[in-house]
């Protein structure tokens, strides 16, 4: 438990602050960024594969149908999630994005009933009718349906479950999605080249060298969450996300300077008050199980 709340930690806290990479890289289309990721993380994967020696446990899901199906699904929607948030990011939305990744938790509490039959007490339903609370302020606020906020939470827990229900190890899970979308992408980045669409002749020097590097950036952060995802019950991993959207949401407002009104502010309360109350709502309950299982093991004594 320990282990996967500390990897699903840091793994939002990469996700959060990765906004500033991809601003580094908005000179190209979100595009070129998306099939740039999917092919150097790829690329990071077999190096890592290759470290580990592995490749038996990828020829071994390669004869399971249900994992395959699964994969090819997770690839589709962890595809459109990087597209809809670089597309966001480098169009001036990012404060948007962070209100995607804030109604994420939402829809993971969702798919943990329907899917996994997780049940929850009614301090965790507070703090899921808080966040709901907060969140529809800030779309009233929007005036419009919030598409990209939607994409995002909604491809993202999406993809979360289908890890989930997998349940590989996230380095074998990483290489398998990263390759069925890995011949779209490379053959998109070869031709955009060839047009003079692409990265060479448009990004400086030292910028080109940033775009390998999105395989690493992309790579750690999901390798992590396919570890956290793992060890926590899906609804816990769903209420981490804040932890993205909160650094998003700070970056948006002071570093790039997007209009944050009164509603934003509102919403921002909300959603922390309920994060609150269900992060010590699970402590509670962490500490009644742990006394359970000591009373239990003192009995057998």
């Amino acid at each position: 438990m320990k282990k996967g709340i500390l990897a699903t930690t840091f793994a939002y806290i990469l996700w959060g602050i990765l906004p500033i990479y991809w601003k580094l890289l908005s000179s190209v289309s979100p595009l070129y960024i998306l099939a740039s990721r999917i092919v150097w993380s790829l690329g990071f994967c077999v190096l890592m594969l290759s470290m580990t020696k592995e490749w038996s446990k990828i020829k071994q899901i390669c004869h399971n149908k249900r994992c395959l199906k699964l994969m090819l699904l997770a690839s589709i929607s962890i595809t459109v999630n990087w597209f809809t948030y670089i597309w966001a990011v480098n169009s001036g939305h990012v404060i948007e994005s962070s209100m995607g990744y804030f109604m994420n938790p939402l829809v993971v509490i969702l798919i943990s009933g329907l899917c996994f039959k997780e049940k929850f007490n009614k301090w965790e339903m507070l703090s899921v009718g808080l966040a709901g609370i907060g969140i529809l302020i800030m779309i009233i606020e929007f005036g419009k349906f919030p598409f990209v906020a939607l994409s995002l939470a909604f491809s993202f827990a999406i993809y979360g479950a289908l890890k989930k229900q997998a349940n590989l190890e996230p380095q074998i899970s990483l290489t398998l999605e990263t390759a069925v979308v890995f011949p779209i992408a490379l053959i998109y980045l070869l031709v955009s080249e060839i047009n003079g669409t692409g990265a060479i002749g448009i990004l400086s020097t030292a910028k080109l060298f940033l775009l390998p590097l999105t395989g690493v950036v992309t790579a750690i952060p999901l390798l992590l969450f396919g570890y956290g995802v793992k060890k926590l019950p899906f609804s816990v991993v769903g209420f981490f996300q804040y932890i993205s959207p909160t650094l998003t949401l700070i970056l948006g407002i002071f570093v790039y300077k997007e209009s944050f009104t009164t509603a934003h502010l509102t919403t921002f309360g909300f959603i922390w008050v309920a994060l609150a109350i269900f992060v010590f709502s699970k402590i509670g309950i962490f500490h009644l199980k742990a006394k359970k299982e000591e009373l239990s093991a003192k009995t057998m004594r």
